[in-house]
């Protein structure tokens, strides 16, 4: 069994009709089934993926993803449209997936979709910000969760993120410093 990490989540995040979902393609990998069990719990359970939960894809939706995410290119040539799972619609499905694997890809989703929502707070908060000490806080705040998103096995002994973000009226530039303890 693989053992998912933040990080395989958070890369197959996306945002679609202003939601975070993930498409049933990329569901069934971090489940280590295939798309078509993933679909046939959906189809099994309707009653458990109301709207909100779950949307299928329209064909310029599919083709935008195709065209900006590498990974999903195979769904180009399918003639099926994708489905995507809202994070509502993730915890319905964790609760008709059974298995170990899908305990700790469950997990590893929830903490995923946790941390971007924090993320999101934080950054929604540095331009109402006026002390800048506190929008100090913020970036730092800021940078520890991209850090903690982007990876947690470092095995260097030291590492820099350098974070920027440009808003239409401030700009803000802050670099994270981590240290391992690295035991010889």
């Amino acid at each position: 069994m693989k053992m998912i990490k933040i990080e395989d989540v958070q890369d197959k995040v996306l945002q679609l009709r202003n939601e975070s979902v993930i498409i049933d393609s990329d569901v069934a990998a971090l489940y280590g089934v295939s798309t078509k069990e993933i679909n046939q719990a959906v189809r099994n359970n309707p009653k458990k993926f109301p709207e909100g939960f779950i949307f299928q894809l329209s064909s310029t939706e599919k083709q935008e993803v195709v065209k900006f995410f590498d990974h999903l290119e195979k769904l180009k040539f399918s003639t099926v449209a994708p489905w995507a799972f809202t994070e509502r619609g993730l915890y319905m499905l964790a609760t008709i997936l059974k298995g170990e694997q899908a305990i700790q890809t469950t997990l590893c989703i929830i903490n995923t979709f946790v941390k971007i929502r924090e993320l999101s707070r934080t950054i929604a908060a540095l331009p109402q910000t006026e002390n800048e000490g506190s929008q100090k806080n913020l970036m730092q705040k800021s940078g520890e969760i991209i850090s903690d998103l982007l990876g947690t096995d470092l095995e260097t002994e030291e590492s820099e993120t350098e974070v920027e973000l440009n808003f239409a009226v401030v700009k803000l530039k802050h670099k994270i410093v981590r240290k391992n303890n690295v035991n010889p």
